[in-house]
Formats: C-alpha cells, sequence, structure tokens
C-alpha cells in the first residue's frame, strides 16, 4: 500500500532543534524565558497588533479574551454554529450561553442574518444590547475565521459598535490571512475587534505543539491578560491574588518551536498557495467535485482545501467518498457537526440556521499539509478522478 497521506501535520525543519536546546541547556523550560518574548514580539509585529500575549492554547486565549471583554455570568454571546467547538466552550467557561448563527458560503458567521438577528431580536437599553426573549445581555460576539478566510462583517461590526457588543475575533486558523480591500484593508484577522486569538495546535499553519496568543492594541486589555493568565498575582514573593486568575502560560520550550515556526511562515504561505491552486486546477475539472472558493476581499492563508460535492453528478456522497479514500490511504475528515445540535448546547438559542447544514453534509477537508509532495497531490487527485 502507498504511504499514508496525514491531513494536516507539522513541517519542522527550520532552528526548532537548535532553540529548544537552547531552553534545554540555559534550563529556561517552563513559562518564563526569553523566547516567551520574543514569540510574543514576533507575533504582535507580523500581525501590526500592538500587543500578543501567549497562551497554553487557543481556548485558553479565548475563554481569557470574553472575561476582558466583559462578559459575565447569565451573558449571551453570538457565534456560529459551523466552528469548532473551542469557542463555544469558553463562552461556557464564562458561564455565559451562545446564540447560534448560520453560515455564508466561506463557511463563515453569516453577516446579513446575524444583522438581522441583533436588529429584530434585540433592544438597546441603557448602554448594552438585550435579547428579547431570554431578556439577557448580549455582551459580545466571537466571528471565527474558518479555513483561513476572513469574515465578511464590515457592516456587523459598525452594528456591534454602536449596540456595545464587543468583538473577540477567534483567528485560530487564519495566521497569514489579511484583509485586502474594504474598511479592514491591510489588517490581519485577528486585529478588528476588541480582542483577538490565534491557535498554535498541530494542525495549525505553524505549530507550538500546543499553544496560543491573544492580540489587542489596548495596553490596559494586554496588561491584564498577562496577569490572568499567570494565576493573576499581585505580589508574586509573598504570593498575594486579589482576583481569580488561570494558569495559562506558555512554556519557553513552546515558545522556542514557535519562534523557529514563524521564520518559515513565509515559505509555508506560499507551498499553501501552490497546494491550493493545484487542487482548483485538478479538482475542479472533475464532474461533481470542486475546491470551496477563498473569499475576494481578503489574501487567504489556505489553511485547510475544502472539497465540495455534489453527490447526483459524482455518484458517491461525502461518507462513501471518505471511506474510498481511506482504503487509498488518504486521511480526510467531514467539517464539524454543528454546535446547536450537540448534546451540550441543544437547548441554547439558534437563528435561521439553514445554509451551515448544507455545508457540513457536501463537503469534506483534504490534505493540506506543507510538506505534502507533488507526487502526493496527484496521487490524491487521482484517487478522486476515480
Amino acid at each position: 500500500m502507498d504511504s499514508f497521506i496525514p491531513l494536516s501535520v507539522p513541517s519542522l525543519n527550520g532552528n526548532e532543534l537548535k532553540y529548544t536546546k537552547e531552553c534545554i541547556d540555559t534550563e529556561w523550560v517552563s513559562s518564563a524565558g526569553k523566547f516567551v518574548e520574543l514569540f510574543e514580539e514576533k507575533i504582535a509585529d507580523y500581525t501590526k497588533s500592538k500587543f500578543a500575549i501567549a497562551c497554553v492554547n487557543g481556548t485558553s486565549a479565548l475563554q481569557t479574551s470574553l472575561r476582558l471583554s466583559g462578559v459575565q455570568s447569565e451573558d449571551e454571546v453570538i457565534a456560529p454554529s459551523l466552528t469548532f467547538i473551542a469557542p463555544i466552550n469558553s463562552i461556557l467557561y464564562n458561564n455565559a450561553t451562545p446564540i447560534f448563527m448560520d453560515s455564508d458560503d466561506f463557511c463563515n458567521i453569516d453577516e446579513g442574518k446575524t444583522i438581522d438577528f441583533i436588529n429584530n431580536n434585540t433592544i438597546f437599553k441603557d448602554g448594552y444590547t438585550y435579547n428579547k426573549y431570554s431578556k439577557k445581555k448580549i455582551s459580545a460576539i466571537i466571528p471565527v475565521h474558518i479555513w483561513g478566510n476572513a469574515v465578511k462583517f464590515e457592516e456587523l461590526f459598525k452594528l456591534c459598535q454602536e449596540r456595545n457588543i464587543n468583538v473577540v475575533e477567534d483567528a485560530s486558523e487564519s495566521l497569514g490571512t489579511y484583509y485586502n480591500q474594504g474598511k479592514f484593508k491591510n489588517q490581519h484577522t485577528g486585529t478588528v475587534g476588541k480582542l483577538g486569538c490565534i491557535s498554535f495546535n498541530g494542525n495549525k499553519i505553524i505549530t507550538t505543539g500546543g499553544g496560543g496568543m491573544i492580540l489587542t492594541d489596548n495596553l490596559e486589555l494586554a496588561d491584564k491578560a498577562k496577569y490572568l493568565t499567570t494565576q493573576a498575582k499581585d505580589d508574586p514573593v509573598n504570593y498575594v491574588h486579589e482576583e481569580i486568575g488561570y494558569n495559562f502560560r506558555l512554556t519557553n520550550i513552546q515558545a522556542a518551536v514557535g519562534v523557529a515556526q514563524l521564520e518559515q511562515l513565509d515559505n509555508f504561505l506560499k507551498r499553501k498557495k501552490q497546494i491550493n491552486s493545484f487542487y482548483k486546477s485538478e479538482i475542479n475539472k472533475i464532474d461533481g467535485l470542486s475546491i470551496l472558493n477563498t473569499p475576494e476581499y481578503s489574501s487567504n492563508n489556505h489553511w485547510i482545501n475544502i472539497l465540495e460535492i455534489n453527490p447526483e453528478l459524482y455518484k458517491l456522497d461525502k461518507n462513501q467518498l471518505m471511506k474510498h479514500l481511506n482504503d487509498k490511504g488518504i486521511q480526510t475528515r467531514p467539517i464539524w457537526k454543528l454546535n446547536h445540535l450537540q448534546t451540550p448546547f441543544k437547548d441554547f438559542e439558534n437563528y435561521k440556521i439553514d445554509n451551515a447544514h448544507k455545508l457540513v453534509e457536501n463537503s469534506l477537508c483534504l490534505p493540506s499539509s506543507v510538506n505534502l509532495t507533488s507526487s502526493d497531490l496527484e496521487r490524491i487527485v487521482e484517487a478522486l478522478r476515480k
């Protein structure tokens, strides 16, 4: 059998070993050390964010950011149903509840429907937005830049500003994605809202094994983020704590890997674009198959390539095709189960969700690792032709 082709794995061919060896040799291996601050500085510089605060993972960055944005117990937070579960869990970690929204054709939160919900299903009173039916305050929204696709939300962002709904961007999958037109032109995803979050999980475009980052232009929020993620130490000598904090700081070893990975990001982005172009040029010729388009209003990182399937034309549905490819040693996976259908969340409000169902039903994630060879790509396309 041909060698196995995984979905998305890291490429660790730079200075990762050199930098981690320095951590070990100097014995700076925990959440203090030069690489943590260096990684924060380099991410801030790359994204053009004023401040970046390293966390143990993307979920912890989201949890902390929601707290920093003012989300309180019993509040509500608007979020897409089609997303990895992390941003939804982060809402519950803050004792708040989600309101689930539909997806647009790029798999991102549907701007029009979300605006419609805010205009018709909420009231603005005493400087805050309240759900007409639950009577709860809607204190934040989480736009998730899925697959690296920048969310279209210029009008939604303006409305949220008017309604005092804080924007916490989940840019976990979109490092390297910039807006190239409109109000947000030249801004990196995750830098538009009050706070933004990035993930460095093993399957992301760069990795620290685990790891995440909070982005903000607000000095007060940046200081508070660092304070909360280091156990809220008011006096680190006498261990005085005035607030509940978290043990959420990234380790120096992980940050060392991140610094080495970031040095290679431009090459990773170039290779991701080549993979996407190859898939589009070959797969779009196959009846019943196509690669999901990326928005024209942004420069995309092409983190994961999404295969769209028309079962009537292609003669195989999503599950049949996934099994066929698996038998050929090619890993694919479906899009996540919609969160408003998940057992822990099924009783929470959802609003006019229909397009997200179609996306889940007829889409597969294709192998997208930067270390895919030309032979790998040709093998994947050949398997799809057959």
